[in-house]
């Protein structure tokens, strides 16, 4: 059931009806009368509102009271609201009145004569009949009041909280009484009998809140686990069964890189690519969805990992399980008696067992049983109790408790209800708001006190915390007892999500003034219950979303519009009339959310938005602000991050007095900061400021904004001439910063003065807790004085980007915290060595772990020597595990300590000099890539480490044999072998090669490369990736014998010999994946021709998923092949400008020739594409079977695609053109 919480919210109409601005206006209007009655009433209702919300639980009248009181005081926050706004605007006008030349007369009349305007007058008017209006419903509240029989002062239940201090360190793996569980489990995973299989399904089913998750994460982070699989990702799945979103968030895991895709196809292809020949783990938590053909479709890329890969399902529902073909499910039971009752002792008493409080542990045992023994209902109670250890009554209230017989509303654990009416009244507010968010969303707590401060969840009469510091401190205390867990799910990125049967409370409890309008809810049976709804999110498809709204129709008071989604990078299509046509409905609105909608431009409207307080635009189109934003009086959050197109603000900034956040990152074509910046002295995030010189925005502007916090960038910092505008900006007392970005301008010219920009640079010291620091363009010719301080111990990150005329690195190995260093572009460094302090005689550099150098064309010498300590650790470098040197031509001297951690070492552009002090530098390499390296002939005399497992080496042209020791051997570690691009390379070692643990072998463009050792190629075990391509000299005589024997993956062509010639071929079974290359082939078909098999056809194996073909000039026909290949359902086909036909469906059968699904209605089924590049142009077909008259008239335009159309868009510059059944 809803519960009404009113304590806080009165609390906040009493802070306005005191406001001294608020009272002046409402003598001036005549109405001071009526506030002071509506302050009196409520102050009668006050005394009562304790024992109102606690007997509403069970007193239905009460709680229709209480719901008409909410909703009437969200139209009196309204009012007050307006009044407040009302008086800053009639602030401004004579403060414009006063400064105007042209009306310096009106300093002659009294205020009031100049306050009887058109406006004022009609004001006044409009807002007497909303008072009188609110002040009969009130009257009418206060008398209904005492038929209630609500007692008066009432003492509120104890609810004081002291926040749990918590560390950053979390060891999941002592998790109570599921030692047992994890074991089989691990048995599962990493047994003998688990690694037969390529790829096998874990199922954990159990009840919501058993703990199926957290198994899952102790499992996921063992470091047995960690060992055995190379890859592993996890992926919160939710309700919102979206294969893309998911697919994306594994690769994203296992690339190590957030990369868009324009499909679902090419976003597989990708991940296939990625998880191929490698063994790994995926954990897909919480899966709801029981539909075959998506869940078949999100495993379709697992198919190519090495045997032993494993996928994770945890699931409440079985069905699940046999629709994924689980063969190894684990059903998760509650916990023991003995072990609930352990679990909620260590949470509530700190204690393994009740010997320490004997008197509790009866109280105990009646609150296990009663939660069922499930975890988290365990864990959340025993924290509300943790600090009421002593308070007995506390715990026999608890026992008693009248909500445990409550019905079981929406599947609410009492317990968890529990915990939530024991949370006080402030934070009560704060956890229902969270009811709008979608299960399984990603929370960043930041943007979410932003959302509670725009609601003015945050305001406080006492103390000297900042609202979003009071805000940061409740989400803590929100997290301390159990509503948020922190999320390990996202690549990179640290958050928060609510348990599923969290969320189900924070909806139960939000009642009929939150509204999460979904696919899942039914909005026509619901209508009646609109009219309260103040806080309205909008979840789902990316079209369609105000036409959802609108579907609510007649709402009106709203004080949230929240777009939401589950993706990281959504794109929402909604046009401009359409957000034209919103606005005049979101009158009263505080928080509005646009981001990431099609939108090009914001309507004037905007400015009729009085009361908002968050307005988002970020990832849109827009191009422009309207001057109308400047009338948003009590705007605290305007967010255009990623507004790349926009390229102005408007001018009167000065009048967004309230004004805190405001984020212009990433708005490249933003070149003019507005005037009025300084004065907004309550700004606490301002991304980016771009200095303008004597007519534009100054440095010196900095000079107020004493409360910035995060990152700041300072552009056209070359535009800086007067020295005394840098002192003044005082970033030194700018504490809140953490990452600050330093810019002048990117064009090298006469008109830099070197030593204008050095004292410019040594000017702007920031303060010494600095996290990171990029300098970008600096034309100075040394660095300052202070980026060499000690005192900058908290620095971590130091970028210097094309600061072209400085000669030497500042000193910064002494730099305890820094641990990511990155130097490009700067020419005149010749000698890179360590200038340490006198005083200085400890290691360094002692935390950095990547190393970065760029285009560094005048660098010579690396010379950073400083011997071993006496325990014979290295002084130089201990944790350094990325290295990379790219574009250093000149570097060739160099003299380094041994680097002990350096695992990947990456050069380009290289002398071989820098490969040999490199690779001699550390015996700990494990993944080398060499590109355009002068290297020798050959690799042997470089003494590379016999532990390397990744070798990946491109344009070295110098190369003509691949060993790396004296003995003509390749590493004995090597698992991945990548050769392209080699004109020279002739021959690879064949000694030892057949016992390299080689998972994959790529070798591409060698174009004198004339031997394989091809004798080896059955002795790879483990190779699962063989790409041989475009060698025209290599001799093909190993066609002829046998391949690797666990191969699935072979891409292969433009060889010695025309593949016509090949013959039959004898593929193992486990081949999977084929990719042909045709040039030069003389193949005509693909089936086998009786009469003569070896000149003109070649036969493919029935065993293929998956067939790319490419380059082949003769072949007319595929549709033959297909019947021959029964297991095939990805097909490519490149540059075959004779192709003729394409492949039939098989409708009778479901796993017949498919690519990624569309759904555009009834009927569509087996969607297939297939992918046809006709002269270097690539159109997609994308082909539906469905019996349907639409179908017909679709196929028909499709293929009216002529070549003259082509050539028309090839000279268009479009690269490809993708036709879909919309574009018909």
């Amino acid at each position: 059931m809803a519960e009404i919480v009113l304590g806080a919210f009165i609390d906040v109409l009493f802070e306005k009806l005191a406001s001294g601005d608020l009272i002046k206006l409402a003598r001036s209007e005549g109405i001071e009368t009526q506030l002071k009655k509506w302050k009196k009433t409520l102050s009668q209702i006050e005394v009562v509102l304790a024992d109102a919300e606690q007997k509403q639980i069970k007193d239905r009248g009460v709680e229709l009271w209480l719901q008409d009181l909410q909703d009437l005081s969200y139209d009196i926050d309204d009012v007050l609201d307006d009044l407040a706004t009302e008086a800053m605007r009639r602030s401004f006008d004579q403060e414009t009145y006063a400064t105007s030349s042209t009306n310096k007369v009106f300093k002659f009349f009294p205020t009031c004569c100049t306050n009887f305007t058109p406006h004022n007058i009609m004001y006044g008017h409009k807002m007497s009949s909303k008072l009188d209006e609110i002040t009969t419903k009130l009257h009418h509240l206060d008398e209904q009041k005492n038929s209630l029989r609500l007692n008066v002062n009432v003492e509120r239940p104890n609810r004081t909280y002291r926040k749990l201090e918590e560390t950053s360190l979390v060891d999941e793996s002592k998790v109570m009484g599921r030692e047992g569980d994890k074991e089989a489990l691990l048995e599962k995973l990493l047994g003998k009998e688990a690694c037969n299989q390529n790829v096998s399904i874990v199922s954990i089913v159990g009840l919501g809140g058993i703990g199926k998750t957290t198994l899952a994460r102790v499992l996921y982070n063992d470091e047995k686990v960690k060992d055995h699989f190379e890859l592993r990702a996890w992926v919160c799945v939710s309700e919102e069964f979206d294969v893309f979103n998911i697919s994306k968030v594994i690769f994203q895991a296992v690339a190590g890189t957030n990369q868009d895709f324009a499909n679902l196809d090419l976003l597989h292809v990708a991940l296939k690519e990625k998880l191929s020949k490698k063994r790994f783990l995926v954990v897909l938590d919480d899966v709801w969805n029981e539909n075959y053909m998506e869940l078949e479709l999100l495993q379709r890329p697992f198919a190519e990992g090495a045997p032993g890969s494993k996928i994770i399902v945890t699931t409440r529902k079985s069905t699940v399980t046999s629709m994924l073909n689980s063969s190894q499910s684990y059903d998760l039971d509650v916990l023991s008696e003995e072990k609930a009752l352990s679990l909620f002792a260590r949470h509530a008493l700190e204690e393994e067992n009740f010997d320490k409080h004997p008197s509790l542990k009866g109280h105990g045992e009646g609150i296990v049983k009663k939660c069922g023994r499930l975890p988290l209902a365990l864990i959340t109670l025993g924290t509300m109790l943790r600090l009421r250890r002593d308070d007995h009554e506390q715990w026999e209230e608890v026992l008693k408790s009248e909500i445990w017989d409550l019905p079981d509303e929406n599947h609410i654990l009492p317990a968890l209800r529990l915990s939530y009416y024991n949370l006080p009244s402030h934070l009560k507010q704060l956890f229902a708001y969270c009811s709008l968010f979608p299960k399984d969303y990603f929370f960043d707590k930041n943007k979410l006190v932003l959302l509670w401060m725009a609601q003015g969840f945050l305001n406080q009469t006492n103390g000297n915390k900042s609202k979003e510091s009071l805000g940061l401190q409740y989400f803590e205390e929100l997290k301390s007892r159990s509503f948020f867990q922190a999320s390990i799910t996202n690549y990179r990125q640290s958050g928060y999500i609510m348990h599923d049967l969290i969320n189900d409370l924070a909806t139960s409890v939000a009642g009929g003034f939150f509204f999460r309008l979904d696919d899942t809810k039914d909005k026509n049976n619901e209508k009646g219950s609109f009219k309260r709804l103040r806080h309205v999110s909008v979840i789902g498809e990316e079209y369609g979303r105000y036409r959802k709204f609108k579907e609510l129709g007649g709402v009106v008071g709203l004080r949230t519009f929240l777009p939401l989604s589950l993706r990281s990078r959504p794109n929402f299509h909604l046009s401009n009339n359409a957000v034209a046509e919103l606005l005049p409905q979101l009158r009263f609105v505080r928080v509005l959310s646009l981001s990431h909608h099609s939108i090009t431009e914001v309507p004037q409207s905007i400015g009729t938005l009085k009361h908002i307080r968050y307005l988002n635009f970020s990832q849109t189109s827009i191009e422009r602000l309207p001057e109308q934003v400047g009338d948003l009086y009590n705007l605290q959050s305007l967010l255009l991050s990623g507004c790349e197109l926009l390229s102005s603000l408007p001018i009167n900034f000065e009048k967004l007095i309230a004004l805190r956040h405001l984020d212009i990152s990433n708005t490249r074509r933003l070149k003019k900061m507005p005037l009025g910046i300084s004065g907004l002295t309550d700004l606490q995030t301002l991304s980016k400021v771009i200095i303008e010189g004597c007519n534009g925005f100054k440095i010196s502007e900095l000079e107020n904004l004493s409360n910035l916090k995060g990152c700041l960038d300072i552009s056209g910092l070359d535009t800086v001439v007067d020295l005394t505008q840098v002192e003044s900006a005082k970033l030194q007392q700018k504490k809140g910063l953490d990452d600050l970005v330093m810019e002048w301008n990117h064009v090298f010219d006469d008109s830099q003065n070197h030593m204008i920009e050095c004292k410019v640079l040594e000017g702007l010291r920031p303060h010494d807790r600095l996290k990171k620091l990029k300098i970008l363009f600096y034309g100075g010719t040394i660095f300052p004085s202070w980026i060499r301080n000690p005192s900058f111990d908290e620095l971590t990150e130091l970028g210097l980007h094309d600061c072209i005329w400085c000669t030497d690195l500042p000193t910064l190995g002494h730099l305890p915290s820094l641990k990511r260093l990155y130097v490009d572009g700067m020419d005149g460094m010749k000698t890179f060595s360590f200038e340490l302090p006198d005083s200085f005689h400890g290691t360094a550099f002692p935390s950095l772990e990547v190393l970065c150098f760029r285009k560094m064309q005048g660098w010579e010498k690396w010379s950073t020597r400083l011997g071993d300590n006496n325990d014979g650790t290295s002084r130089s470098f201990p944790c350094l595990r990325e290295l990379y040197v790219r574009h250093c031509p000149k570097l060739l001297e160099i003299s380094i300590d041994l680097i002990p951690s350096l695992r990947t070492l990456q050069l380009e552009g290289c002398s071989g000099e820098v490969f040999q002090s490199m690779v001699g530098a550390s015996s700990s390499i494990c993944y080398l890539n060499l590109k355009d390296v002068s290297c020798g002939s050959r690799l042997g005399s470089y003494n590379c480490p016999d532990i390397v497992e990744s070798l990946e080496i491109s344009c070295c042209d110098s190369l003509t044999s691949l060993t790396f020791s004296t003995m003509h051997e390749l590493p004995s570690s090597l698992k991945h072998l990548s050769i392209e691009y080699c004109d020279n390379l002739e021959s690879i070692s064949d000694k030892g090669f057949g016992i390299l643990p080689l998972q994959s072998l790529k070798i591409n463009a060698c174009k004198n490369l004339k031997v394989l050792p091809h004798e080896h190629l059955e002795s790879l075990t483990s190779l699962r990736q063989l790409d041989i391509t475009r060698c025209p000299s290599m001799n093909c005589s190993f066609l002829c014998g046998l391949w690797p024997p666990n191969l699935r993956s072979l891409k292969i062509g433009g060889l010695e010999k025309p593949m016509s010639e090949w013959g039959m071929q004898n593929y193992p079974s486990s081949l999977v994946g084929l990719g042909l290359y045709g040039e030069n082939s003389g193949v005509v078909s693909f089936v086998a021709n009786a009469e003569d098999v070896t000149s003109s056809s070649f036969l493919l194996p029935p065993s293929l998923t998956s067939l790319s073909l490419r380059n082949f000039m003769d072949v007319e026909s595929v549709s033959e092949v297909l019947q021959h290949l029964p297991c095939l359902k990805d097909l490519y086909i490149y540059s075959c400008p004779k192709l003729k036909d394409l492949p039939e469906t098989d409708t009778t059968n479901p796993s017949s020739l498919r690519m990624r699904p569309f759904m555009f209605g009834a009927g569509l089924s087996h969607p297939q594409q297939v992918r046809v590049v006709k002269e270097n142009m690539l159109v997609l077909y994308e082909l539906f079977v469905l019996a349907d008259l639409w179908f017909s008239i679709w196929l028909f335009l499709r293929f009216l695609v002529s070549d003259t159309e082509i050539e028309k868009k090839k000279k268009k510059k479009k690269k490809k053109a993708l036709w879909s059944f919309g574009s018909c």
